[in-house]
């Protein structure tokens, strides 16, 4: 009977091995790596050592590569691949069908645990991603290129409901701004014309396939492609992207054959090369809630910003900041309704879809989060969103997967502006500029961001961080002197009460005046607008506060 046992037992288990061929395997340290936290240039490019120290980013352990002494131990095992490694979750990406050499992994004091992650590749390409495409007229409608540096055709309005055009009339249109753009595949990128500006300019810096791992991403699914042209494209007159002079990597993470965790570490991993390189933004139009095989699927309590792989990467990404934007996801028709991940994570801006009348996608997934956090964050054009297909022909779509990067786009051009802001104070600002930042919902989150009100939100922080050099000699001062349309003042409260502001002409007529109850050491930014109107000539602000009185000229 004992006998009888021992055969079912080992006959299940070797079942069980035979049903999967690749692999995550958790590690319990790092011991014998061959890297020092006081030398990171062996694991980190110059870029992302500049990037870390300008915003003040510690080196610690998750730094660190794999222990290369494990690896070896790994491979040694028996006929075993290593696909990937995540340093971040310490964690290697294997493919076997070698059950003795799993016995032997699963056996080493420096295995923490084992991991099935996918059955054998599939051969069969199977439908993933539901988008629906829909070919436009080629000679697109111009919407109010007159007043506009960009001719945008077919993408002026989704550019402009965000007033995206006042950032790119700036000349701010991405330049210096690094994104990876992470998906299933950009199809023919490398010869549609729409792309000739990007790749002319060098602007297009490393593509990786961590499906295949290879350097080839152009042969794969035309997703990715769809959502690098909202971003990228330039035919000017009949499409313009959101960000047309950023640079671009292009990194391949998901297989249209099939769903299986393995994408996850696939995106945990491809994460882990734009930290390295010193990337930006990471644009995912990816995200993850059930699989081919139901024994992974998660539950809704599984969408808590902490559990899944991908989540847990992209929230690490964004602690060695890099701001993760990912699309909320499509599933508000059916069962699962709910965002899926890594949409969930704490700091991941989720996007959620609307048109170009602003109403709410009926695909667009709900949130909040299991933990009732607000998700979607912000919401974009990802209902009839304008984009190049596959034939190089401007198109539609339909997908929080193209309202993503439409506002990933506006969002790099924004960061362009404020180069010295970390991902979080970007992300703060976009959001408080959002129509419902007072009131967010679990459709739209905190609304329709507003580029312009977000520019304004990030010029107050910037003059705020330079308060101590702006206020050198006085408590409050404004600028610009001479002045045309507007004037900002900044001040800082020596007590708490009270300030009150009086703006007159030189005759001492009243022209504004502003009171605000001030605590001491704050620093306070007044915005006064539409002064436009006034004559050009002298005139005085005076102020009162607990120290005193104070006064200053100006001049229009």
């Amino acid at each position: 009977m004992r006998t009888t046992f021992l055969v079912i037992l080992i006959f299940l288990q070797t079942n069980a091995f035979s049903q999967y061929s690749r692999y995550i395997i958790s590690l319990t340290d790092k011991k014998g790596t061959q890297h020092q936290l006081s030398n990171p240039s062996t694991f980190l490019s110059p870029k992302s050592i500049a990037k870390r120290n300008r915003f003040n980013i510690n080196y610690d352990s998750t730094d660190l590569p794999v222990s290369k002494i494990y690896l070896d131990s790994i491979l040694l095992a028996g006929k075993v691949t290593i696909i990937n490694t995540s340093k971040w979750l310490n964690q290697v990406l294997i493919q076997t069908t070698d059950q003795q050499a799993l016995l032997k992994i699963n056996s080493f004091p420096f295995v923490k645990k084992r991991q099935a992650v996918a059955f054998k590749p599939a051969q069969q390409a199977i439908p993933k991603f539901i988008e629906e495409i829909t070919d436009l007229n080629k000679s697109a409608e111009t919407i109010n290129t007159h007043v506009n540096s960009l001719q945008y055709g077919n993408s002026g309005k989704q550019i402009q409901i965000h007033e995206g055009e006042y950032l790119h009339n700036q000349g701010f249109k991405g330049q210096n701004v690094s994104i990876a753009v992470l998906d299933g595949g950009f199809f023919n990128y490398h010869s549609i014309k729409a792309f000739d500006s990007v790749r002319n300019s060098g602007r297009i810096k490393g593509t990786w396939d961590f499906v295949d791992n290879n350097n080839q991403v152009q042969e794969d699914d035309p997703h990715g492609m769809y959502c690098f042209s909202i971003l990228a494209a330039n035919l000017p007159g009949i499409f313009v992207g959101s960000a047309p002079e950023a640079d671009y990597y292009l990194f391949r993470t998901e297989d249209v054959k099939s769903e299986f965790p393995i994408e996850e570490q696939n995106w945990l991993a491809a994460a882990e090369r734009a930290d390295s390189l010193g990337i930006d933004i990471i644009s995912s139009s990816l995200g993850y809630t059930t699989f081919d095989d139901p024994a992974f699927n998660y539950v809704y309590g599984d969408m808590n910003g902490k559990n899944t792989i991908v989540t847990r990467g992209a929230e690490f990404a964004s602690r060695k900041g890099i701001l993760v934007m990912n699309s909320a996801g499509n599933s508000g028709t059916n069962n699962w309704k709910f965002i899926g991940a890594p949409a969930d994570g704490e700091h991941i801006l989720a996007v959620g879809a609307v048109n170009i009348s602003r109403q709410v996608a009926p695909f667009s997934s709900y949130g909040p989060t299991f933990d009732q956090r607000v998700k979607p964050d912000i919401v974009s054009v990802g209902w009839g969103t304008a984009l190049i297909n596959a034939s190089g022909l401007p198109a539609s779509g339909n997908g929080t997967s193209f309202s993503n990067p439409n506002i990933a786009g506006l969002i790099a051009c924004l960061w362009q502006a404020f180069p010295e802001m970390r991902n979080d104070e970007i992300m703060e600002a976009v959001k408080k500029s959002g129509d419902l930042f007072s009131n967010p919902d679990s459709r739209s989150g905190y609304g329709l961001p507003n580029m312009q009100k977000a520019y304004g939100i990030l010029e107050i922080e910037r003059i705020k961080k330079n308060a101590a050099t702006l206020l050198a000699d006085a408590r409050l001062k404004a600028f610009p002197n001479p002045f045309e349309s507007s004037i900002k003042l900044i001040y800082k409260a020596p007590a708490n009460g009270k300030i009150a502001i009086r703006l007159t002409d030189m005759s001492g007529r009243l022209i504004l005046t502003e009171s605000k109850q001030v605590i001491t050491n704050e620093i306070y930014v007044f915005d006064w607008e539409n002064l436009g109107i006034l004559k050009a000539g002298s005139y005085i602000i005076t102020y009162s506060d607990e120290a005193g009185t104070g006064s200053i000229k100006l001049v229009k």
